[in-house]
């Protein structure tokens, strides 16, 4: 026997933590940045659904615990070691762009262990995220990258720079984000395709 578990109702959420370290493994390795971003747009696809497969299947309460550490742990590889690696790349290695980094990580792991206390007891389905989700980086970071193809570096670093800023504000402030649902899964899932489009055919 072997500790953890390992049934379906986990395994989208295993499919985006292997996804993100092929996609920190390929920002340090490869000349083209846009195969990291692909690898983050495809764990944030694999969060986004991970919560419906594993509702759908039948689980212990054991089982349920398990998916919910589970889960925030992949989202620190996934969204927040990746995209900090990501950064590195695509020339963020200044000393301030250290100490950005240093907050953008201490706040994303701050969010996420609020984010399990606030749900911990809550038997009701939540209709809503305080403060921006972690997830959010894997379609808002690709976004902005898009920004260096009309700008030249000098204004595109500058702007991606503050834009990490922005994102890990958003992230710590007490604001209501509507979580997804219904149609909303079928929108992100197509806009996700046509952003795996975009880096990999256009980029």
């Amino acid at each position: 026997m072997v500790i953890g578990k390992w049934n379906k109702s986990v395994i989208l959420t295993y499919a985006g933590l292997l996804t993100a370290v092929l996609g920190i493994f390929l920002a340090f390795t490869q000349e083209k940045i846009n195969y990291a971003f692909c690898c983050l747009m495809v764990a944030g696809v694999c969060d986004l659904f991970d919560g419906m497969v594993a509702r759908r299947c039948k689980r212990t309460e054991e089982e349920k615990m398990f998916g919910i550490e589970l889960d925030s742990l992949v989202d620190v590889v996934s969204f927040i070691a990746l995209p900090i690696c990501i950064f590195i790349n695509i020339g963020l290695t200044r000393i301030w762009d250290i100490v950005i980094f240093m907050i953008f990580a201490l706040i994303g792991v701050a969010r996420l262990a609020y984010f399990n206390i606030d749900t911990a007891d809550s038997e009701k389905a939540i209709k809503y995220y305080i403060g921006l989700p972690v997830t959010y980086t894997a379609l808002i970071f690709p976004l902005l990258y898009l920004l260096r193809l009309p700008l030249e570096d000098k204004i595109f670093i500058p702007v991606f720079t503050a834009g990490i800023v922005i994102v890990s504000v958003l992230e710590i402030l007490k604001i209501k984000v509507i979580k997804p649902k219904g149609i909303w899964y079928g929108i992100f899932g197509i806009l996700a395709i046509a952003m795996l489009v975009i880096y990999l055919v256009v980029i």
